[in-house]
């Protein structure tokens, strides 16, 4: 069976097009994968305070809000979630 140009070229097409679409899911779920893994090291951060905060009487509640919270901001997040609890309540 001979294969003509025309479907060796289609075959690339189609390659290089599945190549661009990985890409464009790739990207989104990096970003998912990072915002997860900063909720997680902000929840322990978040432990660690109420760890040491128990001793004085400083408790900052760990839920998603918070979390994602820390997750998006980093340690801003955490110092902004201090401020809150420490200044409002």
């Amino acid at each position: 069976m001979k294969l003509s140009y025309e479907i060796i070229l289609a075959y690339m097409v189609g390659i290089i097009f599945l190549f661009f679409i990985g890409r464009l899911f790739l990207v989104p779920l990096k970003i998912i994968m990072r915002l997860i893994y900063n909720c997680l090291l902000g929840a322990l951060l978040l432990l660690a305070i109420n760890f040491i905060g128990r001793m004085m009487g400083f408790n900052i509640p760990l839920n998603i809000f918070s979390a994602v919270l820390v997750g998006f901001l980093g340690i801003p997040g955490v110092l902004l979630l201090v401020a809150l609890k420490f200044f409002y309540l």
